[in-house]
């Protein structure tokens, strides 16, 4: 049995503050600076909108484990950089080749394909800095494990590697471990690293953080199906992005593998072992047994 969200919990009011307290966050974090034109880009991308799943997550991990999500908020800005750089890259050309993103044009049809790089190089790199040299009154040894989670999530070993799996097999028969493979790695290790560098920015033991480990890989997973489903199922004007892009570009989905209501049923039971691993934690874990929810609930 799962645990539920407290009924005296109001996550719609929690995920708005939240979300306003990161857009300020993200509009202070790229100040005047030159070449202007490179910042231009970057903020196109950065400030576009969306759902800033990640950097909330950043923040309720940080205060399920007791921290101060203030002390959290550079962090929680870092990921969001990351997941930006990534979608600016995937959108380009010669990954995904998108004109679409957040109801708008894609970063480099607006900006052109260099400078389109260029910015995702910048979101990239800023990330890091945020962390390393933005962040008072984090102990050093905390943050040096966050630069540690963030470099395996955007590297090789995260983002990177899932994304070269993802395109080598377009056009090819993928088998489930494999679709798994790709969606831990390009979605799902970012999300990781969300929850986990938030708990080690408030000193989470390791109990906690084996916890944590697990619920991430849940909602990782489950995310990336309500992604497929929704290629198949919802107009590009509700999505901000092409919608049946997957199915265009002969991509293996959960859908095309399972069909959608076992594709359904999946990402319902990964939610609900992520959810079910934060029980002995249930009295503070409403955001993130909430935001679980959210995640099989979205429409985009």
């Amino acid at each position: 049995m799962t645990p539920a969200v407290s009924t005296a919990f109001d996550f719609t009011a929690y995920l708005e503050a939240a979300r306003w307290r990161v857009e300020a966050a993200l509009e202070s974090a790229l100040g005047p600076e030159r070449p202007e034109s490179l910042r231009e880009a970057m903020r196109y991308s950065l400030l576009a909108g969306g759902k800033r799943l990640r950097p909330i997550l950043t923040l309720a991990a940080c205060e399920l484990a007791g921290g101060d999500a203030d002390l959290a908020m550079p962090t929680a800005v870092a990921m969001e950089m990351i997941h930006t750089m990534s979608l600016i890259h995937d959108d380009l050309p010669a990954m995904d080749n998108d004109d679409l993103r957040r109801g708008r044009p894609t970063n480099h049809k607006v900006y052109g394909e260099a400078k389109a790089i260029l910015a995702g190089d910048a979101l990239l790199t800023r990330a890091f800095e945020m962390v390393a040299l933005r962040s008072p009154g984090v102990p050093p040894e905390r943050l040096l494990q966050v630069v540690g989670e963030l470099s395996l999530a955007s590297g090789a070993p995260g983002l990177v590697g899932g994304q070269v799996v993802d395109l080598e097999c377009e056009a090819r028969q993928v088998d489930l471990d494999t679709l798994e493979y790709i969606h831990l790695h390009k979605t799902g290790a970012l999300l990781r690293a969300c929850v986990i560098s938030g708990a080690l920015i408030a000193g989470a033991s390791e109990e906690l953080l084996a916890a944590l480990r697990t619920y991430a890989r849940g909602i990782g997973l489950a995310f990336q199906i309500i992604d497929d489903i929704l290629d198949v199922t919802a107009s590009s004007d509700v999505l901000g992005k092409t919608a049946g892009k997957d199915l265009a570009a002969d991509k293996t989905t959960y859908p095309k593998l399972l069909g959608l209501e076992e594709s359904r049923r999946r990402a319902d039971a990964l939610v609900g072992e992520a959810k079910a691993v934060l029980e002995p934690w249930s009295a503070k874990a409403a955001p993130l047994l909430a935001l679980a929810d959210y995640i099989t609930s979205r429409d985009r």
